[in-house]
């Protein structure tokens, strides 16, 4: 509840139901996910949250507000978790389908790390965000990592040392990556609040490309926003830290083979 960018994002109405409500309905649909669990914060502001989870009989966690990586490790850990499919809560239009792809992936493989989106470039849009991980992996990073920008990001410890993980990047058919559905600015929720008026329950991703083909000023409406800026902030911070750069690793073409 605490964003700067756009405070409350996640409990802003469309629908007469909240963003974050939309986001559930989504994943409740995957094939693939054993359970959901709520990760947020202990600042009083996010007592909505929890509030949210008991309506929805969702398992809710609350730790650090700005260590969100011990706070998925402390998650994890109370609930006996294995493995961790990783979603952010500012992604309320994603398809369930594509959560899938990345778990088959996961599980058919033996990759430390796999996501849709990091190494980059990727081909899903941004708010499309998948990262699945292990317990083992998540508590040997919850350990080594120093870097603040390491400690609010969670995975960027992972993605950022190409020879410390085996990593892959699961691919779109198509390149999506001009399509932006993050939640983080007012730009973002008017399109976001736009689509699911529109679309309503179908949640596949060709609906939503097809819809935002068709009405080309939809598209426009946050097109001018620079994809991730906030991780390149906390970049900049961890250098006045006086912590090396990860800059250098940031555009990382992965060895799909």
């Amino acid at each position: 509840m605490g964003s700067t960018r756009l405070p409350g994002k996640i409990m802003l109405p469309v629908l007469d139901k909240p963003v974050l409500e939309h986001l559930i309905d989504r994943v409740r649909k995957s094939s693939s996910i054993d359970e959901i669990i709520i990760a947020t914060s202990d600042n009083k502001s996010d007592d909505i949250i929890e509030i949210f989870c008991k309506t929805q009989k969702i398992k809710c966690f609350r730790g650090s507000e700005k260590d969100v990586l011990l706070r998925y490790f402390e998650a994890a850990k109370k609930f006996s978790i294995d493995t961790i499919v990783r979603l952010t809560s500012d992604t309320p239009l994603l398809d369930p389908k594509v959560i899938d792809k990345v778990i088959l992936k996961y599980n058919e493989s033996e990759y430390d790390f796999v996501s849709n989106v990091f190494p980059l470039p990727r081909t899903y849009p941004d708010g499309y965000n998948v990262e699945i991980f292990s317990m083992e992996i998540l508590k040997q990073v919850n350990y080594e990592a120093v870097k603040p920008s390491d400690r609010e990001h969670v995975t960027t410890f992972i993605t950022m040392q190409p020879d410390k993980f085996k990593k892959y990047r699961v691919d779109s058919e198509k390149d999506f990556s001009k399509y932006r559905f993050n939640l983080d600015y007012k730009e973002d929720f008017e399109l976001i609040k736009v689509v699911l008026e529109k679309l309503n329950k179908k949640t596949d991703l060709k609906d939503i490309i097809n819809l935002l083909d068709e009405h080309p000023e939809i598209l426009k409406l946050n097109s001018h926003i620079k994809p991730y800026e906030n991780i390149l902030k906390s970049f900049e911070q961890d250098k006045k830290l006086g912590h090396k750069p990860h800059e250098k690793n940031f555009y990382i073409e992965p060895k799909n083979k």
